[in-house]
């Protein structure tokens, strides 16, 4: 569950689309291979062209334009809890503040509902998996992005390792930094979804980030800054933290000539009886009516 905190640090971080665009674009210059993962992601389900779609936590549309391009006929909604990632949608209608706890749509309405990087940030993501299937039609698929426990797992040593050189005897900090998607990533997202779909099945996109220079982590790290920095131990500050990190980073890009990352992230899909797994239940049915 997220405390006060949390949901504090959460509504700085993303009160415009500032801090998330500059990660967007450190992905897509310093990512290999290179991948247009809106497109990828909307690759793994099978479109007719004429869905009803809603985008939850839809951020500043980065989906859109990719949905748009699939197909004009495509009816595309937009909703997150954030008045100020809306401003900048591409979209011009069908967009509101709302919350994925609390879907404002009917029962049914939607063929696809899209909920990518977010759920991780829901207070009860049960509650919102249950508004999702309701809103869901009969058939209809949800689209969950996320990333692996095991991505960027270097960023996260480097935060965890000026830790402990920050740490003073008697008093070492020994708990580390955990994963932004720890409650909803690749591995158990799958089976939250189980419990409430009958089937998943998961994509993965395994990738790294190569930088040459020492910036642009630093920038990823700052965008980070207001969910970061309120986890840091009492009396470790966020600049002294960066210093040591920034001085670590550059000793590895002098030694190496550049530091890379890993990452994996990926895609959760879920139904009833809707998409990859729609042939599967038609040919079940009809084996259990010829048995019966």
């Amino acid at each position: 569950m997220l405390t006060s905190s949390d949901s504090d640090a959460l509504d700085q971080q993303y009160a415009t689309d500032v801090f998330l665009k500059v990660r967007q674009e450190i992905h897509e210059h310093y990512s290999f291979p290179k991948v247009d993962f809106p497109a990828w992601v909307s690759a793994r389900i099978n479109w007719r062209g004429d869905e009803k779609v809603l985008d939850v936590g839809s951020g500043s549309g980065s989906y859109y334009d990719t949905l748009t391009a699939i197909s004009p006929r495509i009816t595309y909604y937009g909703l997150d809890r954030s008045e100020g990632m809306l401003t900048t949608h591409n979209a011009t209608s069908r967009l509101i503040v709302g919350d994925a706890q609390h879907l404002p749509y009917a029962n049914g309405m939607f063929d696809v509902v899209m909920a990518n990087h977010m759920l991780f940030h829901v207070p009860d993501i049960d509650l919102a998996l249950r508004e999702i299937k309701r809103v869901l039609k009969p058939g209809g698929v949800i689209v969950t992005a996320t990333n692996s426990v095991q991505t960027m797992r270097e960023f996260l040593a480097l935060f965890n390792r000026g830790l402990l050189l920050l740490s003073t005897p008697g008093n070492i900090h020994r708990r580390p930094i955990q994963p932004d998607a720890v409650r909803f990533s690749l591995e158990s997202g799958t089976r939250q979804l189980a419990r409430h779909f009958f089937a998943v099945v998961r994509h993965d996109l395994p990738g790294e980030l190569v930088f040459p220079t020492v910036e642009p982590v630093m920038a990823y790290f700052e965008s980070l800054r207001s969910i970061r920095e309120p986890q840091l131990p009492r009396g470790v500050f966020w600049e002294d933290l960066m210093l040591i990190v920034r001085e670590q980073i550059s000793r590895a890009i002098s030694h190496a000539g550049e530091l890379h990352v890993e990452k994996l992230s990926g895609v959760l899909i879920a139904t009833d009886n809707g998409d990859f797994i729609h042939d599967f239940i038609t040919r079940r049915g009809g084996a259990d009516g010829g048995a019966s």
